[in-house]
Formats: structure tokens, sequence, C-alpha cells
């Protein structure tokens, strides 16, 4: 039986050092041209500290007209190749992996933010979340097929510039999972229709970066287990993705759940039994484990070693996706390998004024400025009052903190 403290040896032959994965999060770190910076730098060479084994990066996206956030790093060509270089040199130290999150969010981009939104079908989000974004018009085959070579081309230059591998973002709502869903993708063309057409587009943006980055090269897919929407992405559904990307070499897959209409990859709506075992998504990865022999990541939810042990020992998952705690306890698996702590509180953030609490997002912007913290080179803050943190966003970024958030 694995223990946290174990190899784990993907697919293809790379090894990784452990059973920690430091999950994705959104760092809003880029310059006003969306190339990396020296935050990006001193935040990753901070979590190659963390003995984490593999460490993945916040949304990179593959077209600059097609942004989730103003501050998202974009990778189209090789302008910012020598940035590139020195994130992945600062975050591949100590033996860690640093991948390279890749993502095209879809029609989940804000007003103003870009000229326009585009998606597989025009199919309009609930009422009260549509006002944040513009109506999306449906994409054409020709444009479908470019984003599938923006997919490669971006992560051919991660490879180039050092990055370990690469996962490309196929939950929370975004394009892919826009596809997956039959209640956003009502397509009736080779990319829409059956789950075989839904997938299409996932599995040609897969093949296509294999032949880019070789096998050699680590290629995960962060993939929702549901949507938990009527007429949405079902499990069963999700299970018949994972085990056909497994048929095809997979060498991750990181199992979340939830978009930004119905947030369970955040805790909200988790039923009680699911809390008492911690990770939100086990039970399904359990399920997931029984037809594919693909290294499975569960993110969202562990808060204690021993609770981190079981999920590991009983083979549930291979890896322990960590997000938020990175974000508060950066050196988190290193004190927990060393017997340091053995666990951690993360207690609800908020103002005590409801609209800010709500429209705001509160939440992600309080572990916002947890990781701007570290990017100045800072130790994290705990104790940072919520109102504090608020105020700090607010003097950086100004009315944009009241638009949603993303993870």
């Amino acid at each position: 039986m694995a223990q946290l403290q174990d190899k784990l040896i993907l697919p293809n032959g790379v090894e990784i050092k452990n059973r920690f994965f430091k999950a994705a999060m959104s760092e809003g770190m880029a310059d006003k041209n969306n190339s990396p910076t020296e935050k990006l730098v001193r935040l990753y060479e901070r979590w190659a500290e963390s003995e984490s084994g593999i460490v993945v990066t916040g949304n990179v996206m593959v077209d600059k007209t097609a942004l989730g956030e103003p501050r998202n790093v974009v990778v189209e060509n090789e302008k910012d190749l020598d940035l590139l270089k020195r994130w992945a040199k600062a975050g591949t130290k100590n033996a860690t992996h640093l991948w390279m999150q890749i993502n095209h969010p879809g029609k989940q981009v804000f007003k103003g933010i870009v000229k326009e939104a585009v998606a597989p079908s025009q199919v309009e989000f609930e009422p009260k979340l549509q006002r944040y974004f513009p109506v999306a018009r449906e994409l054409q085959e020709k444009e479908i097929l470019d984003i599938i070579q923006r997919f490669a081309t971006t992560a051919k230059i991660a490879k180039k510039a050092g990055f370990s591998g690469v996962q490309l973002h196929g939950a929370h709502g975004y394009l892919i999972s826009q596809f997956l869903s039959p209640r956003h993708n009502k397509r009736t063309d080779q990319w829409g229709g059956s789950l075989e057409n839904r997938m299409r587009f996932l599995l040609e943006i897969y093949k296509r970066v294999r032949d880019e980055v070789g096998h050699s090269f680590p290629i995960g897919v962060k993939l929702n287990s549901a949507d938990f929407m009527k007429a949405g992405f079902s499990e069963e559904e999700a299970l018949q993705v994972i085990k056909t990307l497994d048929q095809l070499g997979i060498d991750l897959i990181e199992i979340s759940g939830g978009s930004y209409e119905s947030p369970n990859m955040t805790g909200l709506n988790v039923k009680e039994s699911t809390k008492k075992r911690e990770a939100y998504f086990l039970e399904f990865a359990t399920e997931a484990r029984k037809i594919s022999q693909a290294p499975l990541v569960v993110t969202g939810g562990f808060r204690t070693l021993s609770g981190m042990q079981e999920a590991i020992l009983e083979g549930a998952t291979s890896m322990i996706g960590l997000a938020r705690p990175m974000a508060v306890y950066p050196h988190l698996p290193k004190e927990m390998l060393e017997g340091k702590r053995e666990s951690i509180e993360l207690k609800p953030r908020k103002t005590g004024i409801k609209l800010i609490d709500q429209t705001a997002m509160l939440e992600l912007t309080w572990y916002s400025n947890q990781l701007e913290r570290i990017g100045k080179g800072k130790d994290t803050k705990a104790s940072l009052s919520p109102k504090v943190a608020l105020i700090q966003t607010l003097w950086k970024n100004g009315l944009d903190v009241f638009q949603m958030r993303r993870v």
C-alpha cells in the first residue's frame, strides 16, 4: 500500500518524488501585457521548497483575446520565453515537478475584459450570472481547430521553457468543460450531440498536445466528476471520459466538480458524509479507480494528515491535491512529512457585510491576497482581517474585485 512519502511512477515512466500535489489557483500576477512577472517566480520558488511532488500553475491562457481575468498569463508564442524559463527554473527546484495549467475560458469571460465571448453553442448562463458576461456566440469549426492547435502550441512552449508537464483544464465550466456538457453544448455536428462527439474537443486537444511534446513529457487533465446541474455533465459520462483518456495514455487525472453556476469545488453543497472523509470527490474517485489505471488526484477538502494518509492507503487517490491550504501554509507538505503538523483549519473569511461577501467573493479575494504576499517575498498572514484584505485588493485592482474570481 502506498504512503504519502512514496514515489509515484506515471504511465510514461516519469517519477514523482511523493504524493503531494499543489493544485492550481489563479494568481492574477501577470503584468499588463499578460506576461509572467518576478512575483510569479518568487511564489513558485516558495512552493518548490514545500516538498510537493507536483506543483501546478494557475490558468495560463492560450489566446490573448480570451481572458478569464485581466492578469492571466498568456502564452501564444515565444515572446516571453526568457521569463517563462525563469519561472520554470524557480518552480522546479528541489526535484519538484512544475506543470503549466493551460486553458481557454470559453464564455466565462467578464464584460469589459474581452471584445466577445465564444462557446460551443449560444447558450446563456442563469440570469443572475449572465449579467457579468457577454452573450457568447457559437464557434465555427475552423475556430475550434485553431483553439486545439493553440493548446498544443502553448504546451510545446512550456516544454521548451523547462516546465515538467502540462495540465489541460477541462473542469469548472471553462471551454473544454462547456464542450463536454450537454447543457452548454447544443451542436449537431461532430463536436456535439452524443458523448462521443462532446468529448472529441478534449481528445483532439490531448492528441495534438501529445504530438507536440512527445511521450516522455507528462500530460494531465483536470476533469469534473459532474457539473451538479440539471441536464449537465454527469458522473456516468465523466467515468466514460476517464476510461477513454486512460486508454489513450493520459499521465494523470485530477478530479474536481462543479462550475461557477454550481460551485461544488469550493465546498458548497457538500454532504456531511462527504465532509467526514474530508475530500469532496473521493467517492467518485473510488469508482473511477475501478475502470481506469491512470493515476488520480483528488483536490478539495483535505485538512488532516490522517485523512490524507487514509485516502492514499485505501487506494482511492494516487495523490493528495491541496489548493487553498497552500496559500496559507506554503510549506504544508514538508511540515506534514517531517511530523511538524498534523492538521490545519481554514475558517470562513467574511466581512460581515452581506453585499460585499456575496458580490466580491471575498473568500477567493482573501486567498489571492496571501498569494500576493508570497509573491512580494513576505510571509503569509493567517490573521489578516478580511476587511483589510478587501481594502488592499481594491487599492490594487479597483472595482474589478467586485467581479467574480476564478479557481
